[in-house]
């Protein structure tokens, strides 16, 4: 996975809070093993901290630090992404922004950029107060997505997944299906209250996988905003394997079979391991977010 070295990163999607203290709210969620918990319990992408009972509010005085904070800084180039974890995420939010820019415009249609935002420790959403042991979430209230980059650790170390940077792209990709999800109205068919394997929020996941993987399709040939030109330049079958990887590392199965020695289909709400692989690769190799239809 390789980014163009001239290119230049586009810092205003990213709102950078890391080091930022957060005053007021309850984050009743926090780290440990209750966090460790909470993260599994969550399943991790596309789970709110309104879905994970934490304290609502939304964003307090003096939760925020420089709105660009360190990646303004430092995050310049393609250069810095291929050498740089922040860096690098702040380039997957600008290439899979641009795609979805271009595939809202040719089909009619206008997409509504959403801002990432890097915090530590806690922050205060739209959706309420949430701790790093959700994992990261796209928040539909505020229409952000919130990443602690601590988790591409625990993708590792917690869930077993091989890495690589394309493993990081992929949660990154995936949190902004949740955000095309959001503006093309699918969100709505998920609010069944049901869990469980044919469930509505399961097929909503697996449709922001497929999403991810029609990015990852077409991420070497949408021209950057800011060059015109593609800003990765490179993604190799390797680095797709390490997508599939980590898409596999957190099903619903591996979760429960790994912390709980027992696996119970009737609770899933994101998907089986090989669901998880069979929608990024259907995206990947179809190209087509028409191809990305879990609900049929």
């Amino acid at each position: 996975m390789q980014f163009d070295d001239d290119a230049g990163l586009d810092t205003s999607e990213v709102q950078d809070r890391r080091g930022s203290r957060v005053p007021g709210g309850r984050a009743t969620i926090g780290g440990g093993v209750a966090g460790l918990v909470a993260l599994i319990l969550g399943l991790l992408f596309g789970v709110g901290p309104d879905q994970l009972g934490l304290s609502s509010g939304g964003d307090q005085p003096g939760a925020t630090a420089s709105s660009l904070g360190q990646v303004q800084r430092t995050c310049r180039t393609g250069r810095d992404a291929n050498a740089r974890e922040d860096c690098r995420t702040v380039a997957v939010v600008n290439s899979v922004q641009d795609y979805w820019t271009r595939e809202f415009a040719r089909r009619g249609g206008t997409y509504s950029p959403a801002p990432t935002v890097f915090f530590t420790g806690r922050v205060n959403t739209a959706c309420g107060t949430a701790s790093s042991a959700v994992g990261p979430f796209y928040c539909p209230a505020d229409r952000k997505v919130y990443l602690d980059l601590g988790f591409f650790d625990d993708l590792r170390t917690k869930f077993g997944s091989g890495g690589g940077p394309f493993a990081q792209a992929y949660v990154v990709a995936h949190e902004y299906g949740h955000h095309v999800q959001n503006l093309t109205g699918t969100p709505a068919r998920a609010q069944d209250g049901v869990a469980g394997a044919n469930s509505n929020s399961v097929r909503t996941e697996l449709q922001a996988d497929c999403y991810a993987g029609v990015w990852a399709r077409h991420a070497t040939t949408t021209p950057s905003s800011s060059t015109g030109r593609p800003l990765l330049t490179s993604l190799t079958d390797a680095d797709v394997h390490d997508g599939l990887d980590a898409a596999a590392a957190v099903g619903d199965d591996r979760i429960q079979a790994r912390y709980q020695g027992r696996v119970t289909p009737e609770t899933w709400t994101h998907g089986s391991a090989k669901q998880r692989q069979q929608w990024f690769y259907q995206g990947f190799t179809s190209g087509d977010m028409a191809q990305c239809n879990t609900f049929r």
